[in-house]
């Protein structure tokens, strides 16, 4: 059986919440994909595609790597065992990640912030964080004025 490209497999896996205001205030540096430590109801809501990453950020707390502020709103069909929206969820790194993401956040003006949510081809919920910069507000405006170029370009 033949491995699979890079681009398959991306297109294969089942993406749940895009942070699209992410990539317009930050600038990315590097990225990491991240598991995420779920209860059962956390897993049934992101199935349904519910899932809010606006105000999300990550935290290196010791040597654990927490989501922090990500909305997931509880399962309509849940018990007394629902989850709360709000609470802190782990992420699942490898020891050198979470040195290294814990060396980056350390300088100054860069943290760690959530792109999407997406559930891999085994099914397991993952994360891609980044580690970011916020942009000033010049370099917003640079960024609006490359997008309409390039949408120029294309209708041209």
């Amino acid at each position: 059986m033949a491995k699979q490209t890079k681009a398959a497999a991306e297109a294969s896996e089942r993406l749940v919440c895009v942070n699209k205001k992410a990539r317009f205030q930050f600038e990315v540096l590097d990225t990491f994909e991240a598991g995420m430590s779920l209860r059962g109801t956390e897993v049934k809501v992101l199935r349904q595609g519910k899932i809010s990453l606006d105000e999300a950020y990550a935290s290196i707390v010791g040597d654990e790597a927490f989501l922090i502020g990500a909305n997931i709103p509880e399962y309509s069909h849940g018990n007394l065992q629902n989850h709360e929206p709000k609470r802190q969820r782990k992420l699942l790194l490898k020891a050198r990640e979470i040195f290294k993401l814990k060396e980056k956040t350390q300088q100054k003006g860069l943290t760690i912030i959530p792109l999407k949510v997406y559930f891999s081809l085994r099914g397991f919920a993952k994360v891609t964080i980044a580690i970011c910069r916020g942009k000033k507000l010049h370099d917003k405006r640079a960024t609006v004025r490359e997008r309409e170029a390039r949408r120029e370009l294309r209708d041209a």
